[in-house]
């Protein structure tokens, strides 16, 4: 059974897992309301706007204008990320993971990755 911790890159996590599960619960997705922009480095990264707003939801890639939070991180922190969510202020700290607009969105992204079942 497939879930966020289950994705190999986020190219596999964007393109292929969060997609049909926004799909198939896109009520579950817009009660976050919020449009993400993320800005993965290193293999199997990229850039993706995923749009959970009244309007949505959809992934789109590359960068789209109006996210109201953006995430820049790397693939394996993102996949660290996916497989232990206590990890995001760990990152944060860090300096691993820049978050710019609202910050408090950042911590409504596990209900976007509850999504994949």
């Amino acid at each position: 059974m497939a879930n966020a911790a289950s994705a190999s890159s986020a190219t596999d996590l964007f393109d292929n897992l969060l997609p049909p599960a926004i799909a198939t619960t896109p009520d579950a997705a817009r009660e976050v309301n919020a449009i993400y922009q993320f800005k993965v480095t290193g293999e199997g990264g990229g850039e993706w706007s995923v749009d959970l707003s009244a309007s949505g939801p959809k992934i789109t890639k590359g960068v789209v204008p109006g996210a109201n939070c953006t995430l820049e991180l790397a693939n394996s922190d993102l996949l660290g990320l996916m497989k232990n969510p206590a990890l995001g202020m760990q990152l944060f700290m860090t300096g691993k993971l820049k978050v710019s607009g609202d910050p408090m969105l950042a911590m409504k992204l596990q209900k976007l990755f509850a999504l994949i079942k």
